[in-house]
């Protein structure tokens, strides 16, 4: 086969995969965050009793990390976070109760299939 008829039939297959109804979907490469509690720079009335992330993919506990830290950069909690024993998709960390303020939400997670994670979000406790 040419290299030509070689890329047609790749631009073929790619048409074919996009079309509504095929069974082909595109593989992430990666857990992606699906949902967060608390939201991403959410700001809120009263402080959260813990941080909940639901991811795309199973993580893997064993390499799956949550803190959440001050705006000084310092941990609020020494508690360790956990992958929930009944949706191992959720990673989950009990908070103490937050002073008014700026908290950033750190996570590091490595999916099933491999591949480690790792972003942030802020998110605001407003005063009483």
């Amino acid at each position: 086969m040419t290299a030509r008829t070689l890329e047609r039939r790749a631009l073929l297959l790619a048409a074919v995969a996009l079309l509504p109804g095929t069974s082909v979907r595109p593989a992430f490469a990666h857990a992606l965050l699906d949902k967060s509690e608390p939201a991403r720079r959410a700001t809120l009335a009263k402080p959260p009793a813990a941080v909940r992330l639901w991811f795309n993919e199973r993580l893997e506990p064993a390499f799956s990390s949550l803190d959440v830290v001050d705006s000084a950069g310092r941990p609020v909690t020494t508690e360790a976070a956990r992958v929930s024993a009944q949706d191992s998709k959720l990673l989950e960390l009990a908070l103490p109760a937050l002073a008014p303020g700026v908290y950033t939400v750190r996570y590091k997670v490595l999916s099933v299939d491999g591949h480690t994670v790792k972003a942030s979000f802020p998110f605001t406790v407003k005063g009483r």
